[in-house]
């Protein structure tokens, strides 16, 4: 299951993410996301726990906890929407005179 960890500090690394959710259970990965311009974090990321029940556990537990200052905000990650960023879905072709 794929979870998404958001208000996370600026000091958060990949590491201290995969600690806090391995107490629950296996983590396939852990991501923070990263702005590509600064290379710095945008305060979220995201884990791959293999077992729901273990993921599921782990939202419960750490939705609201405190890591290194901030309280964080975890649930189950949903599915990016297709066409998100198309100009075309906006109707103006992306051009402008």
């Amino acid at each position: 299951m794929n979870i998404y960890v958001g208000n996370l500090s600026y000091e958060v690394t990949e590491e201290d993410l995969r600690t806090s959710f391995e107490s629950f259970g296996k983590v396939e990965s852990a991501s923070i996301i990263n702005d590509k311009y600064s290379g710095k974090s945008k305060g979220f990321g995201f884990i791959e726990m293999p077992s729901a029940e273990e993921a599921k556990a782990a939202i419960d537990g750490l939705n609201g906890k405190e890591l290194k200052g901030r309280n964080l905000n975890v649930n189950e990650a949903r599915p990016r929407s297709e066409g998100r960023r198309d100009k075309g879905e906006r109707g103006g072709g992306g051009y402008r005179y």
